[in-house]
């Protein structure tokens, strides 16, 4: 089962924020068992190197085909609209994630 988050705005639209794929962790809840959103790892997120400090999932982002890379590293990306600005100038978002 994947936790559809509620509709948000941002520079590239109106969009459904990532969906959590069900391979990730269950968070622990305060009363001891399992909360009923799957919360992503450290190691599973990012940020987009487009829209500095927007949260990615990676495992989404690549199932939407929203990745880039350049210069042998992957990059992450928010929303579809981020990729071709990406393409634009690749070396100054990498630089964004530095």
């Amino acid at each position: 089962m994947t936790n559809d988050a509620q509709t948000t705005s941002s520079c590239c639209s109106t969009t459904s924020a990532q969906q959590v794929p069900e391979s990730l962790p269950m968070a622990s809840s305060c009363c001891g068992g399992s909360a009923k959103q799957q919360m992503p790892t450290a190691a599973d997120t990012t940020t987009c190197p487009v829209m500095v400090g927007t949260p990615v999932v990676k495992a989404v982002a690549e199932a939407q085909g929203l990745f880039r890379d350049f210069e042998g590293q992957r990059y992450w990306f928010c929303c579809a609209s981020c990729g071709p600005a990406f393409d634009s100038d690749p070396a100054k978002y990498a630089a964004n994630m530095a």
